[in-house]
């Protein structure tokens, strides 16, 4: 058995794929699957504000790329929103502030959609958790997991509309983030009733250390694929 770690990369089938926007844009992506079996469920995943380092690549998101497959038999679709880079390329185009994006996040569901993918969850992180709640209202989508939202760009009649839609929305807030803390979140959401809202003691807004990683990985199976809760810390080689 291998414990777990921060850099550990775990068994999937791993491919890059490409994503054509309505408005004419390609954007880079990856698609990673169980390596034996057709996925349960999958994550679109919207990174963090890309004018501030966040990218396909951001940590939570590469580690939910590199355990979710094995451990919980999750696809994760991670992409870069136009105009960001990553190791993986850079997608065309130029950073729309939360409002162009809505074609990235359409061609993002249209892709999985075509592919076959199963019950289309979000997984927003920060400026991710805007796009997911103005633009991820779509009939494939089953639901959205919000990582640390700051409830700026999106707000009160994004959450109506949610609300409204009655699917489900799992909401992880830092006790210490930088920008919605715990007691305002709740008031916040407090009007989508459906939500589920988590308050993760000491975690900040982007995560750090693996213990805040372990627990947002724990959080997204428990919600998406129970059977396969909980997570475990070892890998039989």
């Amino acid at each position: 058995m291998t414990q777990i770690t921060a850099s550990t990369v775990l068994p999937a089938r791993r491919e890059h794929i490409t994503l054509h926007t309505d408005d004419g844009l390609t954007l880079v992506g990856e698609l990673a699957r169980p390596a034996e079996h057709d996925p349960v469920a999958t994550l679109i995943a919207l990174h963090p504000l890309p004018t501030h380092g966040g990218m396909m690549d951001s940590h939570i998101l590469r580690k939910a790329s590199y355990r979710l497959p094995a451990l919980a038999d999750l696809a994760v679709l991670r992409f870069n929103t136009r105009g960001t880079l990553s190791e993986r390329g850079r997608s065309e185009g130029e950073f729309g502030a939360g409002e162009a994006e809505r074609y990235d996040v359409a061609a993002a569901i249209a892709w999985a959609t075509a592919a076959g993918l199963p019950r289309l969850w979000l997984l927003g992180w920060s400026f991710g958790t805007e796009l997911a709640l103005k633009w991820g209202l779509d009939p494939a989508v089953e639901g959205a997991i919000l990582l640390s939202p700051p409830l700026k760009r999106a707000g009160d009649a994004e959450l109506d509309a949610w609300a409204a839609s009655g699917k489900p929305l799992l909401v992880l807030v830092p006790e210490l983030d930088d920008y919605l803390r715990p007691d305002e979140a709740r008031r916040r959401f407090a009007r989508v009733p459906q939500a589920e809202l988590i308050a993760v003691d000491r975690a900040k807004h982007l995560w750090v250390g693996e213990p805040s990683v372990r627990i947002v990985l724990r959080e997204i199976v428990r919600r998406i694929n129970p059977a396969a809760w909980p997570l475990p810390t070892e890998w039989k080689d």
